[in-house]
C-alpha cells in the first residue's frame, strides 16, 4: 500500500469527527475504491478489519451504501462482503448477493437458506448459481424466485432442482415454458412436464365436462406427442442415441443384456428407445411410462418382456429418478410383478397397441 494511502488512513481514524462513524466508514470506504485493483492481500486485509469494525451500530443507509459500492469490486474485502450479504435488511444485502462475485457458495447457500424471500429473489439473478444453491431457491423459494433461477442461463440445476422446477411448474404456464426454453433440461425432465401438465389439464376438463372426458384424453396425449417429438429433434444426444439402439435391433443383438446396461447408466434416450422397439409400441407411451410416479406400466411392460428381477430393479431405481418420485418400495413392486402372470401382461401390452392404432 503506498504510505501516502497509509498516512490518508491513519489521519481518518485519528480525525476528530472520529464519532461520526457514519461519515468515518464512508471516508475510509472512498480511499478503498480509488485505490482498488492496486492493493495486496495484506493492504485488503486491513481495510476488511477497519470498516468491519466501522460497520457496527452505523445506520442502515450507510450500510446499504457501503454494500452497493464493494458489490462490483473484485478485490472487495471478504469478510465484510460475507457480513453484508448476511444483513437481514434487504436493502443491505441485496447489491451484494446480487453481484458480489467475492461470496462463495457456502455464504450465498446459507443465505438462501434462512432469509427473506427478497434475499432469495436477489440471489436467483447472480450471474453463476451453482446446484447447491439453485436447490434451495426452489426448495425455499416464492414463484417470483423460482421463475428467476429457471429463466437464468447461468443457473445450474441438479436433478433434484429440476424435479422441483416440474412439480412447480405444473400448474404455472409461465415457469413451464421457461423450463421448457433452457437448452440444459433433461428429456426426461421435459417429458415428465408434459406428463404432469397433461394430467391436469386433462382432469380439470374432465371435471368439466364428464362425457368429454375420453376426446380430451386424447388430445391432450396428441398435444403431448407432438410436444415430445419437438423435444427429441432438438437433442444430439437423442439423435446418437436413436441410430446406436436401431442398429443393435436390426442385427437382432438388441436382448436384455443390452437394455440392463443402458439403465446402468441412467441413459434415458436408449433404455425408453429400446423398450419401444422391444415392446412395439410407440416411443411417446414408454417415455411416459418413466416418468409417471408410479411405475405399474413400467412393471407390465417388464414382465411382458420376461425380463429378469434384477434388469426390472435397475428400470425401476431409473424411473423413480426420472418421474422425481422417492426411492421405490422394492418389495411391494417384487410382490406385484411376481404376481404379474406374462400372459396378463402380454395382453395388456397388446390393448396399449390397439389403442395406439385407433388413436392414430
Amino acid at each position: 500500500m503506498p504510505n501516502n494511502v497509509l498516512l490518508q488512513l491513519e489521519d481518518i481514524l485519528a480525525s476528530r469527527y472520529v464519532s461520526r462513524r457514519d461519515e468515518i466508514l464512508g471516508r475510509v470506504t472512498d480511499l478503498f475504491v480509488v485505490g482498488s485493483g492496486k492493493f495486496n492481500e495484506e493492504h485488503v486485509d486491513l481495510f476488511d478489519h477497519v470498516l468491519s469494525k466501522l460497520l457496527d451500530n452505523v445506520a442502515v443507509a450507510a450500510r446499504a451504501e457501503l454494500g452497493s459500492r464493494l458489490a462490483v469490486l473484485p478485490d472487495a474485502p471478504p469478510r465484510l462482503i460475507r457480513h453484508l450479504a448476511a444483513d437481514e435488511t434487504i436493502a443491505v444485502a441485496g447489491p451484494v448477493l446480487r453481484q458480489s462475485d467475492r461470496l462463495d457458495e457456502q455464504t450465498l447457500v446459507a443465505a438462501a437458506q434462512t432469509r427473506s424471500q427478497e434475499h432469495l429473489l436477489a440471489i436467483s439473478t447472480r450471474r453463476i448459481l451453482s446446484e447447491a444453491i439453485t436447490d434451495v431457491l426452489v426448495d425455499r423459494g416464492d414463484q417470483a424466485v423460482v421463475s428467476n433461477a429457471a429463466n437464468n442461463g447461468g443457473a445450474r440445476f441438479s436433478d433434484h432442482g429440476f424435479s422441483g422446477l416440474v412439480t412447480k411448474a405444473s400448474d404455472d404456464p409461465g415457469l413451464a415454458l421457461k423450463l421448457w426454453s433452457r437448452p440444459d433440461s433433461p428429456r426426461e425432465v421435459l417429458v415428465r412436464l408434459f406428463v404432469q401438465a397433461s394430467d391436469a389439464v386433462r382432469d380439470q376438463l374432465a371435471s368439466a365436462d364428464a362425457t368429454r372426458a375420453e376426446i380430451v384424453e386424447l388430445a391432450v396425449a396428441q398435444a403431448s406427442d407432438r410436444l415430445q417429438a419437438a423435444a427429441r429433434t432438438r437433442s444430439a444426444d437423442f439423435a446418437n442415441a436413436k441410430t446406436y439402439v436401431e442398429q443393435l435391433y436390426a442385427s437382432g443383438q438388441l436382448q436384455e443384456g443390452q437394455l440392463h446396461g443402458f439403465a446402468k447408466e441412467g441413459n434415458f434416450d436408449k433404455v425408453t428407445l429400446a423398450m419401444a422397439l422391444m415392446c412395439k409400441l410407440p416411443l411417446d407411451l414408454v417415455e411416459r411410462a418413466f416418468v409417471r410416479k408410479q411405475p405399474d406400466q413400467l412393471l407390465v411392460l417388464a414382465k411382458a418382456l420376461d425380463l429378469s428381477w434384477v434388469t426390472t430393479t435397475t428400470l425401476l431405481f431409473m424411473q423413480a429418478n426420472a418421474s422425481g418420485s422417492t426411492r421405490p418400495q422394492l418389495d411391494q413392486h417384487l410382490a406385484s410383478f411376481s404376481q404379474l402372470q406374462p400372459r396378463t401382461a402380454q395382453s395388456i401390452l397388446q390393448s396399449y397397441r390397439t389403442r395406439q392404432r385407433a388413436a392414430e
